[in-house]
C-alpha cells in the first residue's frame, strides 16, 4: 500500500472526472443519514479514478458497473433503502431507482448518486474509517472482522490506491487555495 503514498495527478485523470464534477459536487453535499454529514467529494472522486479511470461504461471481471464500479445487487439494494427513506434528488427520479436495471449504473447520475449514498451509509457504520469504508465497498460489509479490513489483495490494493489518490487530489485543492 506504501507503493500508492506518492500518486500524482495525471491530466488525464483530471479530465476523466471533469465531466461529473456537478453530480460528484451535488450528490456528496446531501446528508444521507445524519443532518450534516456528508460525503467527502474527493472520496468520490479517488474511489471513481481508483475503481474505473472515469470511465463510465466501465465493465469488471465481477460484472462490476460504471464510474464507480456498483454491483447490481447492491445497487439494487441501495436504490431500495435510498426510496424507502423517502430520497428525493435531482438528476435521477424515484421511478428510475424503482425500475433500476443493470444498464442504467452506466448513467453517471444514478452511478454516483448510489455510490455516495452506499458510501455515506459505510462511513456511519465505520465511523469514517478509510479502510473499512473501501473494504465494505470492495468486499462487502460481512468482510470486516474485529474492525480490520480482509486481507484479500485486491481489497488491499483498492484500500492503498483510494487512500492515494485521496492525498493527492487534497494536495491539489490545497494548491488552488
Amino acid at each position: 500500500m506504501r507503493k500508492y503514498l506518492y500518486v500524482e495527478l495525471s491530466q488525464h485523470q483530471r479530465a476523466a472526472i471533469q465531466p461529473h464534477e456537478h453530480l460528484i459536487l451535488y450528490f456528496s453535499s446531501l446528508s444521507y443519514f445524519r443532518p450534516g454529514y456528508t460525503v467527502n467529494p474527493d472520496f468520490i472522486r479517488a474511489l471513481m479514478l481508483a475503481e474505473s479511470g472515469g470511465n463510465c461504461l466501465a465493465v469488471s471481471g465481477k460484472k462490476a458497473l460504471g464510474l464507480c464500479q456498483l454491483l447490481y445487487p447492491t445497487a439494487r439494494e441501495a436504490a431500495d433503502e435510498f426510496l424507502a427513506r423517502g430520497g428525493r434528488v435531482r438528476y435521477v427520479s424515484s421511478e428510475r431507482l424503482q425500475t433500476l436495471k443493470p444498464a442504467d449504473l452506466f448513467e453517471p447520475a444514478v452511478n454516483i448518486l448510489l455510490t455516495c449514498y452506499l458510501v455515506a451509509k459505510y462511513n456511519q457504520v465505520y465511523e469514517g474509517r478509510l479502510d473499512l469504508v473501501v473494504a465494505a465497498w470492495n468486499a462487502g460489509q460481512g468482510s470486516i472482522r474485529n474492525g480490520q479490513p480482509p486481507k484479500y489483495p485486491e481489497t488491499m490494493n483498492l484500500i492503498g490506491k483510494v487512500n492515494g489518490l485521496l492525498l493527492a487530489l487534497n494536495k491539489r485543492g490545497r494548491a488552488a487555495q
